[in-house]
């Protein structure tokens, strides 16, 4: 595996390999890989005959600086952990090398309906950020294909919209989540459970489960409380638990028993903000 630093490096470099006819996967990340980090990359490889993944701690997606620094870093394990999964390139950028001229003037995307509910109204601005810094890696990779895991369901919406207003070349793969043998979503953030927080997380992946069990045709409205209940008597605090379309993310009271449903979750376990969704119709 070949570990770039520098953006003008690993673009000329990459293009020779375009050149010669080569397709290139490429999986963003912001490290503290996992076995879902991992299913991307063996996805790229099955479908692409070159992959590059990035680790990049991105400063402009978190509107809580608290988050940011306690963001876990495994660096070495990481690069252990590609290397065995067979990654042709490691792109490690700096701060200053993705925003060369600093983070105060960079683009805003009309992301409409996306940016007001779920993620968008509990994390204002994340969005944008998240935009802002998949462009610029799309920019200097210049991949064919882009693969996104399922586990954040609004944030591959986002990134589509993103792709479609830049009109950037590239294809969108999206990767189921993988799980924990108890149902708990594979997650960088997991790391910073105890035992006791680890053992309660399994409660969103089985409030999940129990929507997609109730759903049926007419109102959701109970679904929906109870889910919550359920997550606040397991001592969790509930940003949302929703049903929306899984089409447009609109947000549902009724379902007429046709449309794609997908429920959505996140919730604080202490300090520890968890997020998860299932496709349940």
């Amino acid at each position: 595996m070949i570990i770039f630093h520098v953006a003008d490096d690993i673009n000329k470099f990459l293009k020779t390999k375009r050149n010669s006819g080569v397709r290139t996967g490429f999986v963003p990340t912001m490290g503290a890989l996992h076995a879902g980090h991992l299913s991307l990359i063996n996805q790229s490889k099955t479908e692409t005959g070159f992959t590059v993944c990035s680790i990049f701690v991105n400063p402009t997606q978190f509107n809580d600086p608290k988050d940011f620094e306690k963001y876990p870093v495994t660096l070495d394990n990481d690069i252990l952990l590609l290397e065995r999964a067979g990654c042709d390139v490691l792109f490690l950028p700096t701060v200053k090398e993705i925003y060369p001229s600093g983070t105060s003037q960079l683009p805003h995307y009309d992301l409409g309906y996306l940016e007001s509910v779920l993620e968008g109204k509990y994390r204002p601005g994340h969005f944008q950020g998240v935009c802002q810094v998949v462009q610029r890696l799309l920019e200097i990779v210049e991949p064919d294909q882009l693969f996104l895991g399922q586990k954040d369901f609004q944030q591959c919406m986002v990134i589509k919209r993103m792709i479609d207003l830049t009109q950037l070349p590239v294809s969108i793969s999206i990767c189921p989540t993988l799980r924990e043998n108890d149902g708990l979503a594979m997650s960088s953030r997991n790391m910073r459970l105890n035992k006791a927080e680890r053992e309660t997380a399994v409660e969103i992946y089985q409030t999940l489960m129990m929507m997609k069990q109730q759903l049926q045709a007419g109102s959701v409205i109970q679904i929906k409380k109870q889910a919550e209940d359920n997550l606040l008597q397991k001592g969790f605090k509930p940003d949302y638990a929703e049903l929306a379309n899984a089409d447009t993310l609109e947000l549902i009271d009724e379902w007429n028993g046709k449309d794609k449903v997908v429920a959505l979750i996140a919730a604080y376990l202490n300090e520890v903000r968890l997020i998860d969704n299932m496709l349940i119709a």
